[in-house]
Parts: C-alpha cells; structure tokens; sequence
C-alpha cells in the first residue's frame, strides 16, 4: 500500500506516479486520471492531459498489448520487452491479417517515414500508407478497432498516441510526442531496469507473475526466468503464504519492519493495484471473488481495498457511491468507507454518499 502511494497518499508529481506504478493503463482515460489522483495528496482535474501535452508522458500500446500512460524515460524498457516476444511472427497471427514478418518490416518503415514530425489521425495514416505501391490491400486490418496491425510498431517504438482531435485518435512518433523520449533498450538490457521497476512497485512476486503483467503469454516463459535468473543477485526471497517469492534485496529489510494496515482507499477500475499482480493473485483478489472483479471482454471493476486486500467493488449511481461490500470480508468498515467517499468527492469536485450493499 505504502509502494502503491496508497497508504499514506504520496506527493508525488503526475509522472512520478506513472513512473512508480510502471505505467497506467488507460484505455479508460477517466479511469487513468483516476489511478493517479487517488495517489496523490492534492490534484487538479486535466493534469494528466497537461503532463501529455508537455511530454512528461506519452499514451502508447504497452503491456499484454494495452493502451497504457508511460513515462518517455522508462517508458522504453516495457516496450522492448513487449517486441522481444515477436508475437506477431506467429502463424496464427499471420494467417488473421495476411501479412508475412518481411511485409510487416516494410511496413514499418513507411509508418515511420509517413509519422515522421507529424501527428495523423488514423484515417490519415491509413489513407497514407495504403496510397503505396503494394499496400492498398491493408486498409481493412488497419482499420480494426483494436489497432492489432499497428501495435508491433508501437513496441518497437515507431509511433504512439497524439492528441486526440475531437473524437478522433492520432499517432506520432514518440520522439514528436516528448523531447524526453530516451529511446527502446536492447532487451537483456531493459529487463533488469523493467524487473527492479516491478518488484518495487508490485514485489513480492515471482518471474510468472512478472511475465504475466508485462507479456500475457507474449514473451516465452524461458526467456522470462532466465531474466529473473539474470537479475538474481539483487534478489532476496521470501515466503508469502507458504509460496516463494522474491522482492529487491535492497528493500527486505524496510518490507520486513512494515506493520499491517487497515486502511480502506476505493480504487478506479483497471487500477494498477489489481493490474499488477493480476486478478488471478488470489492474495490481491480472493479467489472466489475473482469473477466480481474480472469482467467479461476484460473489464476489470472499480474495487474496494481494506487492509490491502480487495474487500468489495463500487460504482456510482447519481451522488451514491454504491459499495458491494463481500460478505466474507467481515463487518463493514462503515467510518473508513464515509471518509474515503468524502475523498473522492473532493477529487472528482461533487458531493457524494456512500451505499453499502452485502453480497
């Protein structure tokens, strides 16, 4: 909770909580800006759109291939992870799109010189690239809703998200989008930095959950342990409900003099505090509850944390905050919950009640 700026909230900068987090996912943009705020003692709504527009961070598809916020200094490390896994080398990846690995490298090339220091709509881009000899037959999977065609080149660090015009998304270059875009590292070389972000944010954790987090079964398992193997000499491990699992050895000894808290923060959805070690950590999200938090289509609910485990989800409805309080998580923490409502009120500047509703 503490690493999470959730207890107590942290004065950290916007980017400075990006950063922490290792990225925000934000394909819910209400949802991202949430994340941060939450996680910072005073805020003001539009921040996260200012820290874009000046470059302290960037919008790109990141890990498992979603939309994430991104530090352009770190934000390069967790791409070259992502592209390591050439996912889009698979056969079955090739026989949706009709397009081979060499049609997909000439491709890139004409994204990057069609981007470079300009931002396009995706229409634009489209209508660009497709005017090329012997690129016409691609307007259709560029088109798809989900931008598949157009992610491998997002991790490879050749284009990402501008600002949006209207309702309309745009794509740069990451250069174009921040001045303090460090570029992608080679990936035996961003795994270490990627690895020590994590555990600092989400440890104690294992190479697994790690892999899961940043690839979703993108990047082989092998080559995911044999990072962690890499990086073992900064590792001290731990037991964690009688399974191993491995923290920074720099941060044992502040993890091991930390007490339990109690505190109760209500979390947007798709935070990072459930992203991270994933719904299926059943030290997070109990494990029958897991279909309350883990959604169809891959939504991921707004939940209720209390004692750092998720003890409830929540919506709103009007000025109510509606909490569906579990059962088995105990009696409700009915004082804790008016004061985090009150919080959130002041967050999102509109007075608000809490509900609480067993289930």
């Amino acid at each position: 909770m503490e690493r999470q700026l959730l207890d107590p909230v942290g004065k950290l900068p916007v980017a400075g909580v990006v950063r922490r987090l290792c990225g925000v996912q934000a394909q819910v943009a209400s949802s991202a800006e949430l994340a941060i705020r939450v996680r910072r003692e005073a805020s003001r709504p539009g921040e996260v759109s200012r820290a874009l527009s000046e470059g302290r961070l960037i919008r790109t598809w990141a890990m498992r291939g979603t939309l994430h916020l991104l530090t352009p200094e770190d934000g390069g490390a967790f791409l070259s992870l992502m592209a390591s896994g050439r996912s889009w080398e698979r056969p079955s990846w090739q026989a949706y799109f009709g397009v081979t690995p060499k049609q997909l490298d000439a491709l890139r090339e004409v994204v990057r010189e069609t981007l470079d220091g300009k931002v396009l709509t995706r229409d634009e881009l489209i209508a660009a690239v497709i005017a090329r000899r012997g690129y016409g037959h691609l307007g259709d999977a560029l088109r798809s809703g989900w931008g598949t065609l157009l992610k491998p080149y997002a991790w490879q660090g050749d284009l990402c998200f501008g600002p949006s015009r209207g309702n309309r998304v745009t794509f740069t270059l990451p250069q174009t989008a921040s001045s303090r875009w460090a570029g992608l590292l080679e990936p035996d070389e961003a795994a270490p930095v990627a690895i020590a972000a994590y555990l600092k944010a989400y440890g104690p954790a294992n190479a697994d959950a790690f892999g899961f987090w940043i690839g979703a079964g993108r990047i082989g398992k092998r080559r995911i342990r044999a990072w962690f193997e890499d990086f073992r000499p900064r590792l001290a491990e731990v037991e964690v409900g009688g399974e191993r699992a491995y923290v920074r050895a720099e941060d044992l000894d502040e993890l091991m003099s930390t007490g339990p808290t109690r505190t109760v923060r209500l979390l947007p959805g798709f935070d990072q505090f459930v992203m991270g070690p994933g719904t299926g950590d059943g030290h997070v999200v109990p494990a029958r509850r897991r279909a309350a938090v883990s959604k169809q289509s891959g939504w991921i609910s707004p939940v209720v944390l209390a004692g750092g485990v998720v003890r409830g989800t929540w919506g709103m409805a009007g000025d109510r905050v509606v909490v569906e309080w579990f059962k088995e998580a105990g009696a409700v923490q009915r004082t804790a919950l008016r004061s985090e409502v009150k919080r959130l009120s002041g967050i999102l500047g509109r007075e608000l009640r809490p509900e609480v509703n067993l289930v």
